[in-house]
């Protein structure tokens, strides 16, 4: 089979197409042909060696989409033949830049009637971290208010349309472009980032009342803003930054409301099957879209990786191989 794979630490140009093996599914494990991958930042950090694969050469994909095609004899919630979507790969085994890939069976959910398997493809990781974070860490509760940052990007599609779901009030952040889908998506109020004035904004969204729960991508910028929007017991989840170095300016503003704080990794979900079929039944529920914004085939790994981190773009972005 074709697979993208990577013989050293680098830049994207490390990347390459290999023929290697077909692989054979353990008795937990799921083979899955592969119609879609999710392109994820968390895949160049493997790359490029931030964070440990599990071994050189290494498949990357973190997420991966497609038909399950055998089953290992102690799997008894997927059958061959079900559609099914994964993620948690390629930290510890190879990933989804494959035409094949297994898949333990609790890493793995079966879709629902007529999901597509290219938006399949980028839906784990975005909606898994999604979950997690409103729901698992924030505890997010009808008519609370959620903001979300960058409501834009994958995580931040897929967030909007999670709080949306729970009956919460969404707020979010984007460009002026993505404004209009995102309402269509759900959110009660978008707001430009780069604004002078978004806090006084997003606090006269909530009525004055200040934000339940907040999602924040980017902890070394917005720490301290999240702690001046948000309610008495207000939770922040930080999913990510840019800066390992973050803190909050006026600790008071934190805790006058004791705010919670949360730092979130999805690879320590306990079983990801869990949160990946709570995804699919609101697929289901039609409250769940993943809007695939550019394909590549698996030729254009490189591009892929190359685009992930460098352009501004809605949702997800996908290789099929």
């Amino acid at each position: 089979m074709r697979a993208v794979r990577f013989h050293e630490h680098g830049g994207p140009e490390v990347l390459q197409v290999d023929d290697v093996d077909r692989p054979e599914p353990a008795s937990d494990e799921v083979l899955v042909a592969v119609a879609a991958a999710g392109v994820n930042p968390v895949d160049t950090y493997f790359r490029e060696g931030s964070y440990t694969p599990y071994g050189l050469p290494a498949i990357p994909g973190v997420d991966a989409a497609g038909e399950a095609v055998e089953v290992g004899a102690d799997v008894d919630r997927i059958a061959a033949g079900d559609a099914v979507f994964a993620t948690g790969l390629s930290s510890d085994r190879p990933g989804g830049y494959a035409e094949y890939v297994a898949v333990p069976e609790d890493r793995i959910a079966v879709l629902p009637d007529g999901a597509d398997l290219t938006a399949a493809g980028g839906a784990g990781v975005a909606s898994v971290t999604a979950w997690r974070a409103l729901v698992d860490h924030g505890g997010l509760r009808p008519a609370e208010t959620a903001l979300i940052h960058g409501g834009s990007g994958g995580v931040g599609h897929v967030a909007v349309q999670v709080a949306a779901a729970t009956g919460a009030r969404v707020i979010t952040t984007a460009a002026p472009q993505y404004h209009d889908r995102l309402e269509a998506l759900g959110a009660d109020a978008v707001f430009d980032y780069g604004r002078d004035d978004l806090a006084d904004a997003v606090t006269d969204a909530t009525g004055g009342d200040g934000v339940d729960v907040t999602l924040d991508h980017r902890l070394d910028d917005y720490l301290q803003f999240d702690a001046d929007v948000a309610a008495a017991g207000g939770r922040v989840v930080g999913i990510g930054e840019n800066d390992d170095e973050i803190g909050l300016a006026r600790s008071s503003a934190a805790r006058g409301k004791d705010l919670q704080v949360t730092l979130l990794s999805m690879f320590n979900t306990p079983r990801l099957a869990d949160p990946l079929a709570d995804v699919a039944a609101l697929w289901a529920a039609g409250d769940l879209t993943v809007d695939v914004a550019r394909t590549y085939p698996i030729v254009e790994a490189v591009e892929a990786q190359r685009d992930v981190m460098a352009d501004s773009f809605l949702g997800k972005l996908v290789i099929e191989p």
